[in-house]
């Protein structure tokens, strides 16, 4: 109902307000990352109130239009009402909060630094260019007085050996020597020059960036070997023969269990095979190496990755589970004893697909940085790139909402009477432990319900939750199960107000 003036200054992303213009310390502070700034119309107020805030604040009713609102992005912050004297001034602080962005400023720097990289290796890479053409053109000189001086002297020789060209066939046996020696002198000077211009781009940067290159392609078709034998021990040493055992008369194992452990193995190798030899069969046209086409016919199968990882901690569980059959349990060593196996474990084999994605984006990272921007293939080697990041980032946000939904799950079975509130997905896991609720004493300004005066008589343990909605408080029985308090045991946290007291009496 009223105007207060307040003093503010905005710094970065931080809205401070004080007092007074001579105020020394700030009264309090907004962040505004995320938020909203817009123009609204000013209030609507009755006549008599409206001259009657003039008289108290000596403003003219005018001045009520230069009006606007900070919408905050976080839930429980009331929105910001301010006005401005001056309409230029309040557009200004409504463009300046706009513009309030953290964020914003790093990733504008990120892009201004990738640029002012990649122009230092372009200046660099010129210098060294204009330095290789410098000599060049010196040597190119020095090659050009020689050879003037040559046939200044064959035009000489050529004068005094007129006379004699007119009948071939009594040529003097010394000039036809001669014209032989002068002759294979010219093709040993041309390939003495070709040599050199060999030489010299074998020294050249461009050389030593192939050079590179094609030693990154030479250790991804190496790794890609190594993988694709990974999984073939994988499938043949583990999936088969334990769907052979799942079919027994007396099965070890499920042939659900099987699913679940091994889900799109089978598929994945028989993807990576044929992967391997495309990339085997570039490397039989080696100089001429084409990649890109490859990462086209894999980009599109790449969504089976997404469910293995996915499934990958709950095939996890599935085997630990299992590995309580000792029947099942002896059989797995059995097979980890394969000396193929060279002492790996079950679970070893199971997670090298999960840094397979992230390997290929480090090995196209480092395949584009000598790869020159004129390169054929640079553009669709990019678009791989980007489409591997992309799929990367899903396969990590998936799994980490799994995990999260799979650690509320496990809490919710731990509580006797169960909890509907960890049903929510969106209901975040932070932390656990347990805290000693202690008795309340009366505080004469305190009138609110307080969690430490519960009906609580005497200090007691409690086993403590935290969530991002919400403050779990259990007890837990003489047979080491939780129970939820009666009174206080699901707290909304957007209801609370926690409060540190320093008096410890």
């Amino acid at each position: 109902n009223r105007w207060h003036e307040k003093w503010f200054a905005l710094y970065q992303n931080v809205l401070f307000y004080f007092e007074g213009e001579q105020s020394a310390r700030p009264a309090g502070m907004y962040m505004l990352e995320g938020c909203n700034c817009e123009r609204v119309p000013a209030p609507k107020f009755c006549i008599s109130t409206l001259f009657k805030r003039v008289r108290e604040h000596s403003f003219s009713p005018s001045n009520l239009q230069h009006y606007f609102t900070v919408l905050f992005g976080h839930e429980g912050q009331k929105p910001l009402e301010l006005r401005c004297d001056d309409e230029a001034d309040g557009d200004e602080w409504v463009e300046a909060i706009h513009q309030a962005s953290y964020s914003d400023i790093l990733i504008e720097r990120e892009v201004l630094m990738q640029k002012y990289i990649h122009l230092v290796q372009i200046v660099e890479t010129e210098k060294i260019a204009a330095n290789q053409l410098r000599h060049q053109l010196e040597d190119q000189d020095t090659e050009i007085e020689r050879l003037k001086s040559e046939i200044v002297a064959l035009n000489k020789t050529k004068e005094r050996m007129r006379p004699y060209q007119g009948n071939q066939e009594d040529e003097d046996p010394d000039i036809k020597k001669i014209k032989k020696v002068q002759s294979f002198m010219r093709g040993w000077l041309c390939r003495r020059k070709w040599k050199t211009i060999v030489q010299d781009y074998i020294c050249s940067p461009h050389a030593e960036s192939m050079r590179k290159r094609n030693q990154i392609v030479f250790n991804m078709v190496e790794a890609e070997s190594e993988y694709v034998h990974q999984l073939y021990i994988l499938v043949n040493c583990f999936l088969r023969p334990l769907r052979m055992a799942a079919s027994s008369k007396k099965p070890p194992i499920s042939h659900d269990d099987v699913s679940s452990i091994f889900l799109n193995s089978e598929t994945i190798m028989f993807l990576h095979e044929i992967f391997h030899q495309g990339l085997k069969a570039r490397i039989a046209n080696w100089p001429t190496l084409i990649l890109a086409d490859l990462f086209d016919i894999l980009l599109p199968m790449l969504n089976i990755y997404q469910e293995f990882v996915r499934n990958h901690q709950y095939s996890l569980q599935v085997l630990a589970n299992c590995k309580q059959n000792r029947d099942f349990d002896k059989l797995l060593k059995q097979y980890e004893a394969n000396p193929a196996c060279e002492g790996r474990m079950l679970e070893t084999f199971l997670t090298y697909p999960m840094f397979q994605i992230p390997r290929y984006i480090i090995t196209l990272h480092e395949l584009l940085a000598h790869t020159p921007h004129e390169h054929v293939e640079r553009k669709s080697l990019e678009f791989a790139k980007s489409k591997l990041e992309e799929l990367s980032r899903v396969m990590h946000d998936e799994v980490s909402d799994t995990e999260n939904i799979r650690k509320n799950l496990a809490i919710e079975r731990t509580i006797v009477e169960g909890c509907d509130i960890l049903l929510d997905t969106s209901q975040t896991f932070i932390r656990q432990g347990s805290l000693i609720q202690v008795p309340s004493v009366e505080r004469g300004k305190l009138s609110k319900v307080r969690l430490g005066s519960l009906s609580l008589k005497k200090e007691g343990e409690r086993q403590c939750f935290l969530f991002t909605k919400h403050f779990l408080i259990c007890t837990r029985s003489s047979g080491g199960k939780l129970h939820l308090l009666k009174t206080g045991g699901v707290l909304p946290l957007i209801e609370c107000t926690l409060v540190e007291e320093a008096d410890t009496s």
